[in-house]
């Protein structure tokens, strides 16, 4: 039986959980990959170079690699306060840069870097250039700039990109298309709603490549609220962001994490971004969703909620089975 295609969609630190585990299954792996983000690191290089973000790239580039533990240490190291210009910049994120500006293209520096890591899926940035976060808060004010937007106090209305660096419109990523018109399923998350998912859902083309694939749409929904985001969400208002955003309702099914989250245990000055954990409201979902699944998804660790990886890809791959059944 050929393999399964699985296309997951989104960014940050969300979806290298759930590619480190379903690249142990018999899947074709395609991981769809923000280039939105302006802040830290990957804002600085963008800013100086007009390239696309490397920061998410290069955490799916190791979720999906079998590289030994030192390499990716290496390629992981981030330089110290006191180090000047490099002060902050991770490695990789140098690395991803320097390739990039001899290839002239983040896109080409992504393959060449996923044969040097033995990957054998498919990493594409959604867009081969730099793109800027737009969000219209519920009382008509406007902040641009991924980075920007948590600061300002209001509930976001919608969200949508443009270019960086010039006025044409937002294009997909050659092959992007294709991956999402073939796939067998496609894996929106986890991760920021409007940040790290949106962003590569609002360009126009990849919006209509998910209108018009036949794959089974799959959303693993939050565990905690983002402040400047999700304020007083439940998984519900999750996915009616979702629907609102795509036009229509193309969510098969949703993942939602029914796990209790100790309060006590939450680290609140390392995670001082994620606020307390998203309210189930199953009646709601039931209206935005044509499936929904309740389950333990829930990994603490160090101090912090998130997906247990293999957990959320086990129910992945019973979706994928009985539809091949």
């Amino acid at each position: 039986m050929k393999k399964p295609k699985i296309t997951v969609i989104g960014g940050g630190t969300g979806i290298p959980v759930i590619l480190k585990s379903l690249r142990n299954e018999e899947v074709d792996i395609t991981a769809v990959v923000t280039v939105a983000d302006d802040g830290g690191s990957s804002g600085k290089i963008r800013n100086a170079m007009q390239l696309t973000p490397p920061g998410d790239l290069r955490n799916v580039l190791l979720a999906m690699s079998d590289m030994p533990r030192f390499y990716e240490k290496v390629f992981q190291y981030r330089f110290n306060g006191n180090d000047g210009v490099l002060s902050g910049h991770p490695l990789g994120n140098l690395i991803i840069a320097g390739i990039s500006e001899m290839q002239n293209s983040t896109y080409n520096a992504i393959q060449i870097l996923t044969k040097f890591f033995h990957i054998t899926g498919h990493i594409f940035p959604s867009s081969e250039q730099a793109l800027t976060l737009h969000a219209v808060f519920k009382d008509g004010h406007e902040v641009s700039g991924e980075s920007q937007i948590s600061g300002y106090q209001g509930m976001i209305d919608h969200v949508y990109v443009t270019n960086t660096y010039n006025d044409e419109k937002p294009k997909a990523s050659r092959k992007v298309v294709k991956a999402i018109l073939e796939s067998d399923m496609i894996v929106l998350g986890p991760g920021s709603l409007f940040t790290s998912i949106l962003p590569n859902l609002v360009i126009p083309e990849i919006n209509e490549a998910l209108r018009a694939t036949k794959a089974e749409v799959v959303y693993i929904c939050n565990i905690m609220t983002q402040h400047g985001e999700t304020e007083h969400f439940s998984d519900a208002d999750h996915l009616s962001v979702l629907n609102k955003h795509l036009g229509r309702d193309l969510i098969d099914t949703v993942l939602v994490n029914i796990e209790k989250v100790p309060q006590s245990y939450m680290n609140t000055n390392k995670f001082d971004e994620y606020l307390v954990q998203v309210d189930h409201d199953f009646k709601g979902l039931q209206q935005e969703a044509k499936k929904v699944i309740s389950s333990n998804f829930l990994r603490l660790k160090n101090g912090g909620a998130f997906h247990d990886g293999n957990l959320v890809v086990e129910e992945l791959m019973n979706l994928v089975r009985e539809q091949h059944l």
